[in-house]
């Protein structure tokens, strides 16, 4: 069944939403789809009322599901070429992430300038939407940019960790779970991914100083891509799973 996020606790379709049941999924008079309101509470709707500018909808029944972590994860990644940020975002929202923040690295090759910042952005968070619609989530990521790292340590988390390839090098496996056995319901991670080159050196100190763990992911290097990937699943894992 189709999902559609709404502005509010009111069964009405955003302009974007509209176009897309109407024109694209053909929604007819006596379909349901799932809403989910603003405070998160999922709804079977059926409608009752097409025109060309809205859809009356007629409540059906309440969803009842947990589909959230039990933690909220944000998901630190420095630039990387290509459309690998796509490629995280989508991923990580199908996983669980509830935040994304790109930044800056030292070893970044690709650049954001000012001007394709706020249309990276706005294209990062439409992927962030029709994945959370597509996974069945009650919530949307938020996805944010910012210059360099330092920028990072202007919110505070439960948990701080950083991905560090050194650590899985010289088979460090334990953090990873020590700091996941921290872990209450409804407390925050987050957790910094460098780009195809790591990160420097300085950034680990700096991250050090601020409080962050570094951790392996594992005996393998992994790709920038796939490594917000394996600690998604691993936490899924740990607190859903096990």
């Amino acid at each position: 069944m189709q999902r559609y996020f709404l502005k509010s606790n009111e069964l009405v379709l955003t302009d974007e939403d509209f176009h897309h049941a109407t024109k694209v999924m053909r929604l007819a008079v006596g379909d349901k789809v799932e809403l989910v309101k603003q405070s998160e509470e999922v709804v079977v709707a059926k409608a009752t009322q097409i025109t060309d500018s809205f859809v009356d909808f007629e409540y059906q029944l309440t969803v009842e599901s947990q589909v959230e972590l039990p933690i909220a994860v944000t998901i630190a990644s420095a630039l990387s070429k290509k459309d690998k940020a796509d490629w995280i975002v989508q991923k990580g929202t199908e996983m669980g992430a509830s935040g994304f923040i790109f930044f800056n690295s030292d070893f970044s090759i690709a650049k954001w300038d000012q001007k394709k910042q706020a249309k990276k952005i706005e294209r990062l968070q439409k992927i962030a939407k029709g994945a959370a619609e597509q996974s069945h989530r009650t919530v949307i990521p938020t996805v944010a940019y910012v210059n360099k790292i330092d920028e990072l340590f202007q919110q505070s988390y439960d948990i701080q960790i950083v991905a560090y390839e050194e650590s899985a090098k010289q088979g460090e496996i334990s953090q990873l779970k020590k700091s996941f056995d921290l872990i209450e319901s409804n407390q925050n991670l987050i957790a910094v991914f460098g780009s195809e080159g790591g990160i420097s050196e300085a950034e680990i100190n700096k991250l050090s100083s601020a409080g962050y763990q570094k951790v392996g992911l594992g005996p393998r290097i992994l790709r920038a891509e796939t490594a917000p990937l394996y600690l998604l699943a691993s936490l899924s894992f740990f607190s859903e799973l096990s």
